[in-house]
């Protein structure tokens, strides 16, 4: 199941890491900087409970969603007062199980709306489109992945570092200046057909997507 979801998760355009045991999994989880963790209960070496206790206890606030065939009520009482913040019983809708990740990234992010939406551009994550002003762009599965995550963390500077270790898997692909590459299709696709730039390179730290502010009367 673990091979089945990676290769689902990577086609959506997510960056998969994989432990196959309790404790390698929560030394990934508090060592990475993930936006969500998908933790099974029945583990070997230390089982999802702990797990997510311990990554709670370590001070993370990363979201878990607990993907288990124990689907009883106890069980998913524990689960969510272990400290995860999402349960999913096995077997299981898999655009269900992307819904809900897509919900929980959001939630974590402090966004309520489906849609994310930065100045006049709309980004819907679960179509994989956007429009600017009410124009549809195209963009590619990568394309799509940079701007989104960018949208998620919207005003603030994400590093190429950052924007590598989300978007990119690092053992196939590393350089940081992939990232320069991408951002230059991106304005041309959402900035150069229109009036107002969003996209912006803050030397030395980043890039940022933010609507403009308007000018003081």
């Amino acid at each position: 199941m673990a091979a089945s979801l990676r290769r689902g998760l990577e086609a959506e355009g997510y960056t998969v890491a994989v432990a196959d045991n309790g404790e390698d999994g929560l030394f990934q989880a508090q060592q990475g900087d993930f936006d969500i963790v998908l933790l099974d209960i029945m583990l070997p070496r230390r089982n999802g409970y702990l797990v997510v206790t311990d990554l709670r206890t370590s001070g993370s606030t990363v979201p878990v969603l607990m993907l288990t065939a124990k689907d009883g009520e106890w069980d998913q009482a524990e689960a969510l007062d272990s400290g995860a913040d999402d349960y999913l019983a096995k077997p299981f809708s898999y655009p269900v199980l992307l819904a809900r990740m897509r919900a929980l990234i959001r939630r974590s992010a402090g966004i309520a709306d489906p849609l994310l939406t930065v100045g006049d551009l709309r980004i819907d994550p679960s179509a994989k489109r956007c429009w600017r002003a009410g124009v549809e762009i195209e963009l590619t599965a990568r394309e799509f992945a940079v701007l989104e995550y960018l949208a998620v963390q919207s005003g603030r500077v994400v590093s190429k570092i950052e924007l590598v270790e989300h978007v990119w898997d690092q053992a196939r692909e590393p350089d940081t200046n992939v990232v320069e590459v991408y951002i230059g299709y991106l304005r041309r696709k959402i900035d150069t057909p229109f009036e107002v730039a969003l996209l912006q390179t803050v030397r030395g730290a980043g890039y940022r997507l933010s609507a403009p502010v308007p000018a003081p009367k």
